[in-house]
């Protein structure tokens, strides 16, 4: 089974999952002879072509969201090293 076609994710294919549909509701026969096989080639371009630009934009939002991270411990690691510093200067003059 493969997941529910009609999705929020997949609206930009709506049109040509109901042209399968519509193929596949004119009977057993119809879509056994191979006359939806075009529409389902279809289908499963779009469906792809979607699912990249779903990962490609969560793989951006992670990059970015890494980024701003790893400024955020850049700073700290920026305001703790001057007090590591001072302890280890007192530390030698004694």
């Amino acid at each position: 089974m493969h997941s529910h076609l009609h999705t929020p994710y997949n609206v930009n294919c709506e049109e040509i999952m109901t042209a399968l549909d519509e193929c596949h509701a004119k009977g057993f026969l119809h879509k056994a002879m191979g006359n939806c096989n075009d529409i389902k080639v279809q289908v499963n371009k779009c469906l792809a072509a979607e699912r990249y630009d779903r990962a490609k934009r969560n793989r951006d939002q992670a990059r970015s969201n890494r980024r701003r991270i790893e400024e955020i411990w850049a700073k700290e690691r920026a305001m703790e090293q001057p007090l590591n510093v001072g302890s280890e200067n007192g530390a030698s003059k004694q």
